[in-house]
């Protein structure tokens, strides 16, 4: 009977090692050189262009690796048997843990800590799946305080600007670049009057003070004073919109966005023709305001200039010049002859008529990016807001640096300032709408999941602290308004 070879005998107990190993015993550094010898035969009789030492040095390399990968095993293996162990243990109160969710960190800890570093695994699991509990909390809180009241839902592409009268009807104005400006009953959500006088899209929406009048700028560079007539109707019964699923962040695709008929807006009465019509820019008009008392009014331009009208005579009083780059928004104080236009140039800029004879002007610097807009509050400050994420808030009595500054995940469009609870809302690119207080503090996000919020960018946001109903308003380029109802003395005391 032959005797066997010295490498077959190798070969056979390699095996062996390898059979031992799946039952999770450890090899010995026997075994390991066994096999080392093994490979090396087997690969001496096979064709190689590579020199003897390079190819010995590639086996002992590939050797290495091996063996730490069944060291890795052996120790997952260990570890395994750690977690069933602790799972009898936990089995009585209900709780396991599976061993999928450790990290690979953990699954190549040395045997030895293992039971204090499943321990400390635990009690992060633990606390991990209470911070979820906890934030779910949260968003129930949020959605009982900032509630989807009704949608205005009739424009046939993006709106760009939303607005409220500041007489009674108390209605809600809506831009859009469908070329059209809405007025919406804000109980009913039903369409009151559309006008059609603009021949490119209409980027703003601003209520006189005191009479039934409109203006609207546009992108045929132009801004439109017009009159309007509204009798609300009978509020009717809607059906509750808030309730939503338990999903959140959902997107949706264009298929499921509104038609722009759903609310019938050909139905209402047509204004056709302005009062009248400011004609002195050379670009597109991004927006438009009227100064305290709704004699005069001021518009924003692409062409980087923003000019003063007299309403009655339509003459052109100042042009305010010094913008470097094209002006996205201009807003005036409520009870001052102030004005403040933002721009593409990174800056604000403050602009003051006090004085008739002269009018000064003031430059803020601090975004890095295009300042979207920037609003007056109560006293003496303003806030801005800029594609550079932040939004910041100025004491006009203090140009060098702001009071407080606001960092966000996403370029924040037109803001809104709600004055008496001194709360602002950001509308953002990535269709949230968060609100903060004055000093920074965030106090809440506004619904956004799969049946209620924007679907695509929110351009602008509008308070409406007197109204019932809704006190809160937003408008996207998903081609829709909603109306919110923010409950501030709970949102306050949650702060």
């Amino acid at each position: 009977m032959p005797i066997e070879s010295g490498s077959c005998a190798s070969a056979r107990q390699a095996k062996q090692k390898r059979k031992s190993h799946s039952l999770s015993i450890r090899r010995t550094n026997s075994s390991e050189q066994e096999r080392a010898g093994l490979q090396r035969d087997m690969l001496e009789g096979q064709d190689s262009k590579l020199p003897s030492a390079v190819r010995n040095t590639l086996l002992e390399l590939f050797g290495q690796i091996e063996r730490e990968f069944e060291n890795l095993y052996i120790e997952n293996l260990e570890l395994r048997r750690e977690i069933d162990t602790l799972n009898e243990r936990l089995a009585g109160e209900g709780q396991t843990i599976d061993g999928a969710e450790l990290s690979k960190g953990q699954l190549k800890t040395k045997a030895s800590h293992s039971t204090s570093q499943l321990s400390q695994k635990l009690k992060t699991t633990y606390k991990a799946s209470t911070s979820k509990i906890v934030s779910s909390f949260k968003t129930t809180t949020s959605r009982a305080i900032c509630q989807l009241v009704k949608e205005y839902v009739g424009h046939r592409d993006g709106i760009w600007d939303v607005s409220v009268a500041k007489t009674q009807p108390v209605v809600l104005g809506t831009a859009s670049a469908d070329h059209t400006a809405l007025l919406w009953s804000i109980e009913t959500g039903k369409c009151l009057v559309k006008y059609v006088g603009h021949v490119g899209s209409v980027n703003s929406i601003k209520f006189h003070p005191t009479e039934q009048v409109a203006l609207t700028a546009s992108g045929d560079q132009t801004a439109h004073i017009w009159r309007y007539i509204v009798q609300l109707p009978t509020p009717q019964p809607t059906a509750d919109c808030n309730q939503v699923s338990g999903e959140d962040e959902i997107e949706i695709s264009d298929k499921d966005e509104p038609d722009g008929d759903g609310d019938g807006s050909s139905d209402c009465p047509t204004v056709r023709a302005p009062l009248t019509s400011l004609k002195s820019h050379q670009g597109v008009v991004i927006a438009a305001d009227w100064l305290v008392g709704g004699k005069q009014a001021v518009t924003a331009s692409w062409d980087r200039t923003a000019n003063l009208y007299d309403v009655e005579t339509s003459e052109l009083v100042h042009s305010l010049t010094g913008h470097d780059q094209e002006l996205t928004h201009c807003c005036t104080h409520p009870t001052q002859r102030l004005v403040v236009t933002s721009s593409r140039d990174t800056t604000f800029r403050l602009w003051d008529f006090r004085d008739p004879s002269i009018h000064s002007v003031n430059v803020f610097q601090g975004h890095t990016d295009t300042v979207t807009s920037a609003v007056f509050t109560v006293g003496d400050n303003v806030v801005s807001g800029s594609d550079d994420r932040t939004v910041k808030v100025w004491d006009l009595k203090n140009m060098r640096s702001p009071i407080a500054t606001i960092r966000t995940d996403s370029a924040v469009n037109r803001i809104s300032v709600c004055v008496g609870q001194r709360i602002i809302a950001l509308p953002h690119d990535n269709r949230q709408v968060r609100l903060f207080d004055m000093s920074g503090v965030r106090l809440a996000r506004l619904p956004r999941s799969n049946r209620q919020g924007h679907r695509r960018m929110v351009c602008c946001s509008a308070w409406c602290e007197d109204h019932p109903i809704c006190n809160l308003f937003t408008c996207g380029f998903d081609r829709q308004a909603i109306g919110w109802n923010i409950n501030i003395p709970a949102l306050l005391q949650e702060k």
